[in-house]
């Protein structure tokens, strides 16, 4: 099967709200504005009959038909169904923490605000370890694996989770650069050949210069892997690997909170994968990392 078509085989089975998330950037003004209501409240919108939603959503019932059929549905009643389980699943694995509904508000209080907080987090990271393609994963281990250079890049918030990598992977004595420069990252990319590995990260898999990393990165030979939250991004076509977050966000983007925690859990897996398959030379590594940082510490 294809790598386009086993990531779209991986994408129907994840949970329905989930893949709004996924494919909002995609969709037509109209459908955007009923999903929007469905990611907001939606265990009450699933209530609502299709004139309702309409009605709600300031569009029309033709176009909550074609959201329904863009979302694999024949019929609301399929789309609300599943959207209730989705609702009665995230209840089940946040049942341990406060009851809180709704984006991040001007008048919440702090209480408030660390208790949405911990809830998107939370569902970001459980929401993600859904939908990792574990076989592209592997495939992403062994490649960083076998590696003789990795380049990392990513923009804003997306940098620091390449720092991230990029020093873990030095810690067990890999080759691994991270660049927050793109001129840099572009130089660099140029001078990647077959056996070195390129990462983009990128929350909307959009961003100009990230995809643009990428690019040239496989056109100069290296394999390439892409994480994002959205699979028809732009990012996905220079993408040997992808590797799909689930993140949760709020009308603060600009602070990047649930994508940035969904994208160092990743990045977390495919460090520790590389460290278990060679762990002798990965542990010593670590170990010996450690006592150099230890001792000259303790001599100050």
């Amino acid at each position: 099967m294809p790598a386009s078509e086993a990531r779209t085989a991986v994408a129907t089975e994840r949970a329905v709200l989930v893949r709004m998330r996924a494919v909002l950037p995609e969709l037509r003004p109209s459908e955007q504005r009923i999903a929007a209501l469905f990611l907001a409240d939606p265990g009450a919108i699933a209530e609502l009959s299709i004139g309702e939603l309409a009605a709600r959503s300031d569009t029309s019932t033709t176009s909550v038909v074609r959201f329904c059929k863009r979302m694999g549905y024949g019929h609301l009643k399929g789309l609300r169904m599943d959207v209730l389980r989705d609702v009665a699943r995230e209840r089940f694995e946040t049942a341990g923490l406060p009851e809180v509904s709704g984006d991040v508000d001007r008048d919440d209080s702090l209480e408030d605000i660390v208790a949405k907080v911990s809830l998107a987090e939370t569902l970001s990271i459980a929401d993600t370890a859904k939908v990792l393609d574990v076989p592209a994963l592997q495939a992403a281990v062994d490649a960083v694996g076998s590696a003789h250079r990795v380049d990392v890049f990513g923009l804003g918030a997306s940098s620091f989770v390449g720092l991230d990598l990029q020093q873990k992977l030095t810690r067990i004595g890999r080759t691994a650069l991270n660049w927050s420069d793109s001129h840099a990252a572009w130089t660099s990319a140029t001078t990647m050949r077959s056996g070195a590995v390129a990462i983009a990260v990128s929350h909307s898999g959009s961003t100009v210069d990230t995809v643009e990393f990428l690019s040239i990165a496989r056109a100069a030979g290296a394999t390439t892997i892409a994480i994002t939250n959205h699979e028809g991004s732009p990012i996905v076509e220079h993408a040997d690997i992808v590797l799909t977050t689930a993140a949760r966000e709020s009308v603060f983007r600009s602070g990047a909170l649930g994508s940035r925690i969904a994208q160092l859990m990743v990045v977390d897996c495919i460090f520790i994968g590389v460290a278990q398959a060679s762990y002798e030379e990965s542990m010593e590594a670590i170990r010996n990392t450690y006592a150099v940082v230890h001792n000259l510490r303790t001599r100050r």
